[in-house]
C-alpha cells in the first residue's frame, strides 16, 4: 500500500482545532484519492468494487464543504464532514465513516479547541458508533480493525498528546491483519472462506484515514 504518512512527526499532539481537523480530513482525500485504485482493486475481490471510487468522491465533497463553509470548532468540522460523507459516499460506507465523524463530532461539543486527549476519546466514541451500527467487532475483518487499534493508541497518550505516528502504525499493522481472516460482516461475508487471504478494503482506508492525521500534525509544526 502507497503510504504518504511514513515521516511522521514524533511529538504528541496537546491540542486540537478545527483547524487540524480541515488539515486532516484534506490530508486524508488526497490520500483516499491516491490510493483509489488499490482500493478498487482490492474491494473487487471481496465486495462490489466501487469502495475507491465512493471514498474518493465523498471525501472530495468533504473539501468542497470546507472551503464554502470553514467551520470554526474541531466537533463543527467533523460533523459536517460525517454528514457529507452520508450523503455523498454510496453503499455502506457512507454511513459508517458518516458515523465515526458525526458521533466524534458530537462528543467534542462546541468547544473552540480540545485536548488531543479529548480528541482522543471522540475518535474511541465514533469508533464504537460504527461497531455498533454495523453489529461487528473487532476480528470480523472490517474497517474497525484499523481503527481499534488507532484509537488505543490515541487514547493512551494522555497530557504526551496523541501520538499519531504510532496510532498509523497500529491502524496499518491492523489492516495488514486481516489477510487471514474470514469475514463475518458486509458483502464479504457472503464469500466464506473465499474471503480469507484479502486485505479488508474498510480496514485499509481506516487506516489511511488515521495516517492523515501525521500530515496534519506537520501542518502544526510549520505554524
Amino acid at each position: 500500500m502507497t503510504d504518504e504518512v511514513s515521516e511522521a512527526p514524533t511529538g504528541g499532539v496537546t491540542e486540537v482545532d478545527a483547524g487540524f481537523v480541515v488539515r486532516w480530513l484534506e490530508a486524508a482525500a488526497v490520500a483516499i484519492d491516491r490510493a483509489s485504485g488499490e482500493l478498487t482493486e482490492l474491494d473487487s475481490a471481496i465486495g462490489d468494487g466501487d469502495h475507491g471510487s465512493n471514498m474518493r468522491r465523498g471525501f472530495a465533497a468533504v473539501g468542497e464543504t470546507f472551503r464554502g463553509e470553514p467551520p470554526t470548532t474541531p466537533g463543527a468540522a467533523l460533523t459536517v464532514a460525517g454528514r457529507r460523507l452520508v450523503s455523498t459516499v454510496g453503499g455502506a460506507s457512507g454511513p459508517l465513516y458518516g458515523t465515526l465523524l458525526r458521533r466524534a463530532g458530537k462528543a467534542l461539543g462546541e468547544a473552540e479547541r480540545v485536548s488531543g486527549a479529548e480528541f482522543g476519546e471522540a475518535l474511541r466514541a465514533g469508533t464504537d458508533a460504527v461497531a455498533q451500527l454495523g453489529g461487528a467487532v473487532r476480528g470480523d475483518k472490517t474497517m474497525l480493525d484499523a481503527l481499534y487499534p488507532a484509537v488505543e493508541v490515541l487514547c493512551s497518550g494522555g497530557a504526551a498528546g496523541l501520538d499519531v505516528a504510532a496510532a498509523h502504525r497500529a491502524a496499518a499493522e491492523g489492516a495488514e491483519a486481516t489477510v487471514p481472516l474470514r469475514a463475518r460482516k458486509g458483502r464479504a461475508s457472503y464469500l466464506g472462506e473465499r474471503s480469507e487471504g484479502h486485505r479488508d478494503p474498510g480496514a485499509v482506508s481506516s487506516a489511511l484515514l488515521v495516517g492523515a492525521l501525521a500530515l496534519a500534525a506537520e501542518g502544526d509544526d510549520d505554524e
